[in-house]
């Protein structure tokens, strides 16, 4: 996607602009306020009682087991929808998917904050995005059955099935670029941010809208915990630590809004980050099962988004992982990692290594989105935040041997002769591994002088 100029650094009109961002997240109602619990280490995973699971629905058998796990990223305000502001009628907005309504509300905040009226920009704007199963049209929409009877099938179905929450936002936003359904287990948001890439560099659009969200419904359930499973004992995920023991599960939406840089630079806006590479591909068969991970395939997709990204292994001084936690994955993921790096350098040591699901857990469909947009606002602010949960690395990897450490404290970017660079993973159950390496935002031009 880039190639390297002097000193290191790409051509200004290199990459792809991050010029937007939004998404709220367990604890945080948005960017800046995420950001803000990242740097003080926060672990913002609400826990609840038994009993309190059991009034939002919980089954019985769940919470009254002896194994019941209180534990999970909640969001706020998920019944709140402005439907007239999109043009819904009551009912309508009744039978409609939260997952649609937050993403929509998301969407329109995105181009807001860019200052871009998203039905006038002129030229066409792409869409890529993931979501989660509709929990909404299982547990309330086909349960209760009134509105189902009342407007029918068809509508329940494209107000909830996921296949139409990017042409939704397409429809209701008025963008024209293409529009996808982004689906790929827990990679899915980072591999939209990928395809918008490709759509942005081959021109099929001049602006594009990439992420997911992920929103179970009801809230708060809990989970059972299970010796062979993929969840913590204890609702705490600590990657790369030797407690860690599992994962916890999360909702949340991220969206990013994409430029090419030089149309960016050309335009005036901000830019946050630019995305030097990205690559994505599936383990196949290489494995031992299909929801193992695969070191080959996590490897390969590493070293093939820093090969389009045209920048030594070297220069990535964090990189956000997937990171989920778990015995087998968490080992997986350095030993790929290394392999990838070590194709281009002996060093070790020098570069961070973190996964936001220790803050917030498993946002499953906004999982990649979620990496990525923590290791945007890194990158920018020249911050590394430090792991809630990290004390004593996994027994499992020897760390001295490898180009990466985990830092507990949240700690200034040592400075360097090249920017800030980050690579972001995220791999989903069944193999599509996905990648991105980006660096900070070049200093703004300066201000002509005055005549």
């Amino acid at each position: 996607m880039t190639g390297p100029g002097p000193e290191g650094a790409p051509e200004p009109a290199d990459g792809i602009a991050v010029v937007s961002l939004g998404g709220r997240f367990p604890g945080a109602d948005g960017v800046e306020a995420f950001w803000a619990n990242l740097v003080r280490r926060a672990d913002t995973v609400s826990r609840f009682p038994a009993a309190s699971s059991a009034l939002r629905g919980a089954e019985r058998e769940r919470t009254g087991h002896p194994r019941f796990v209180g534990a999970e990223g909640l969001l706020g305000d998920i019944a709140l929808f402005d439907a007239e502001f999109f043009g819904y009628s009551p009912r309508e907005a009744a039978v409609m998917d939260p997952q649609h309504r937050i993403c929509l509300e998301t969407a329109w905040h995105v181009f807001d904050t860019a200052g871009y009226d998203p039905a006038a920009t002129g030229a066409p704007v792409g869409v890529f995005l993931s979501a989660s199963l509709s929990s909404y049209l299982i547990r309330n929409v086909l349960a209760e059955g009134t509105a189902q009877r009342l407007l029918g099938g068809f509508p329940v179905l494209i107000h909830n099935d996921k296949d139409f929450l990017a042409t939704t936002v397409s429809h209701k936003l008025g963008l024209t670029g293409p529009s996808y359904a982004v689906g790929s287990a827990c990679s899915s948001s980072l591999a939209a941010v990928h395809l918008a890439c490709q759509s942005l560099l081959t021109h099929e659009c001049d602006m594009a809208l990439a992420g997911g969200i992920s929103l179970q419904v009801p809230q708060g359930q809990g989970y059972v915990y299970a010796e062979d499973g993929i969840y913590a004992p204890d609702g705490r995920c600590a990657p790369f630590d030797a407690r860690a023991n599992g994962t916890v599960g999360g909702s949340g939406v991220g969206l990013v809004l994409l430029k090419r840089h030089a149309d960016a630079v050309r335009d005036g806006d901000r830019v946050h980050a630019v995305i030097l590479g990205s690559a994505v591909n599936n383990d196949g068969g290489d494995k031992v099962g299909y929801t193992a991970p695969g070191v080959t395939g996590q490897s390969a997709v590493v070293a093939e988004a820093l090969a389009v990204a045209g920048v030594p292994a070297e220069t990535i001084g964090a990189v956000e992982a997937h990171g989920t936690g778990t015995r087998l994955g968490d080992p997986v993921e350095v030993e790929a990692l290394t392999r990838a790096f070590r194709a281009q350098t002996d060093r070790s040591g020098f570069c961070a290594l973190g996964s936001v699901k220790a803050n917030v857990g498993h946002l499953d469909a906004a999982a990649g989105i979620t990496g990525l947009i923590k290791a945007v606002l890194a990158v920018r602010e020249g911050v590394i935040p430090g792991h809630p949960h990290y004390r004593t690395a996994n027994p499992a990897i020897d760390f001295s041997a490898t180009p990466f450490h985990v830092n507990a404290d949240t700690l200034d970017w040592p400075a360097a002769a090249h920017p800030r660079r980050a690579g972001v993973s995220s791999f989903g159950i069944g193999g599509t591994n996905a990648h991105v390496i980006l660096e900070q935002p070049p200093p703004p031009p300066a201000p002509p002088h005055p005549p």
